[in-house]
């Protein structure tokens, strides 16, 4: 079986970086537990000419004792280097004993930012070993991962240092779709129905560590009370490990997060920053960045008035951090808790938001569903400032065919069923959105649900459907 799932795009691009006859620096980052180190692992196989793992939390003297231990490895018998540049001068002294032409070297150092010690000179130096020796050499292929998806971005991609412009390319590793995530499940020999796959990825996302978690002959709701309801259940702590992998100050990140967790649709920086300790406004547009960046949020618009003005809302995407601030962050004592609420109101209202997330997760399917995606798609949210009852529409589809499909996301475990109350409020919602922003586009509402439309006296009014099968789909 093979162990690698998905990542057919990035396994490309590494096969096309591998062959391309010039030395290569490549940045690989993204979230902690998405998989960078096994996708490298698995596709080189472990046959580097040089590798060496960062110490999460080490201090400075740990740091060089990890890289001297890579150097050990490929014939170093030397004492401890002094600095980092002499760390650097001695692997390259190294590589050139071993290093045979037309063979690619490879080089992987993993948790890169872990080495960046205060004062340490580690990226002075790193930037000296790529510009005075590894770009000279055509046979070297420099590989970088990091779970710490800033460091990366300002130190490697951003750089305005030693290293400006010299990342040759770089890899963001997302977490899995639906696709990749019944492929990896159905793998580990995983016998859930969609539903259920969908249901735990509503929890844990497309994290594919979190996947990994899953046993053979238990149900969705037993592999979550296990994994965060049971005593010392294994990703009870996850959460603030996950942050302090990422952020070397976490407070400000986690307490946006909170606010934007509270939030069912999304929000301005405004009223963020009127949420938030005022001592951190000034740093405000840096935190939601780096968040965006990292795949927690996402920044996206909101057309009001004329359909030409825009206004950008923040909103919290991650599956993951949405529901540890929904249900890890109170004092619940019953192991076996979404086992026994599963069928209550606060849990299919919570299976209706996260709904609402996944498809926000899946547009390329869903434009493939419509038909639409080889024509060119805007998408943004509206909300309404004139309507006393506050109408919103989460998804708009703004088509180059002058057509805007309004999508409604119901979530239910059999076929949705519209009544009188939600049909008038879908048409209200139509009806202010077109009158507020005045457009002359052809308005079309879609309906985007788990199973589709029962057939009633109010089903006539939704034009197209899009199921939970669609989001299933490999669409690249």
């Amino acid at each position: 079986m093979n162990s690698l799932y998905g990542r057919k795009k990035e396994r490309q691009q590494l096969e096309e970086y591998y062959h391309s006859g010039r030395a290569e620096f490549v940045a690989l980052y993204g979230r902690r537990r998405v998989g960078k180190t096994f996708l490298v692992e698995e596709y080189f196989k472990h046959e580097y000419a040089f590798t060496a793992t960062g110490v999460i939390d080490g201090k400075r003297a740990e740091q060089m004792a990890a890289f001297r231990q890579g150097l050990r490895d490929i014939g170093y018998t030397g004492e401890m280097p002094k600095n980092w540049m002499d760390a650097f001068y001695e692997l390259s002294k190294l590589l050139e004993l071993q290093m045979k032409k037309q063979k690619r070297c490879v080089l992987f150092i993993d948790e890169l930012p872990c080495f960046d010690t205060p004062k340490s000179g580690f990226v002075h130096a790193f930037g000296h070993f790529w510009n005075s020796w590894c770009q000279k050499h055509k046979e070297v292929m420099l590989i970088v991962c990091g779970s710490a998806t800033t460091w990366m971005i300002e130190n490697l991609i951003d750089s305005h240092g030693g290293l400006h412009d010299r990342i040759t390319h770089e890899i963001h590793l997302h977490p899995f779709n639906l696709h990749e995530t019944e492929e990896m499940l159905r793998a580990m020999n995983i016998v859930w129905d969609r539903l259920a796959i969908m249901q735990y990825y509503m929890v844990v996302g497309g994290v594919p560590y979190y996947l990994s978690l899953v046993e053979k002959g238990e149900s969705v709701d037993q592999t979550i009370d296990r994994l965060f309801f049971a005593d010392k259940a294994p990703l009870q702590r996850e959460y603030d490990r996950l942050f302090a992998s990422l952020f070397r100050r976490p407070e400000p990140y986690l307490e946006i997060l909170r606010i934007l967790s509270q939030q069912r649709i999304g929000v301005t920086r405004e009223e963020i920053a009127k949420a938030i300790d005022t001592h951190e406004n000034g740093h405000l547009t840096e935190y939601l960045k780096n968040l965006e960046k990292c795949d927690f949020v996402r920044y996206y618009y909101s057309k009001n008035k004329k359909i030409k003005k825009t206004e950008g809302l923040y909103q919290l995407t991650d599956l993951f951090v949405i529901f540890h601030n929904t249900y890890l962050t109170k004092a619940i004592t019953d192991n076996h808790y979404w086992s026994n609420h599963n069928h209550t109101p606060k849990l299919n209202n919570w299976y209706g938001l996260s709904f609402e997330r996944v498809c926000m997760a899946h547009i390329p399917q869903i434009k493939h569903a419509l038909g639409i995606d080889r024509i060119g798609v805007e998408y943004y949210s509206w909300r309404s400032k004139d309507s006393t009852e506050g109408a919103q529409i989460d998804l708009l589809l703004e088509r180059a065919d002058r057509i805007i499909n309004l999508c409604e996301m119901k979530y239910s475990k059999g076929l949705y069923s519209l009544d009188k109350d939600e049909d008038l409020n879908m048409r209200t919602r139509m009806t202010d959105f077109i009158q507020e922003t005045g457009t002359n586009y052809g308005v079309m509402p879609v309906l985007i649900s788990t199973y589709g439309l029962k057939s009633n006296m109010y089903s006539g009014g939704i034009q197209q459907q899009v199921t939970m099968e669609d989001l299933f789909k490999d669409v690249d």
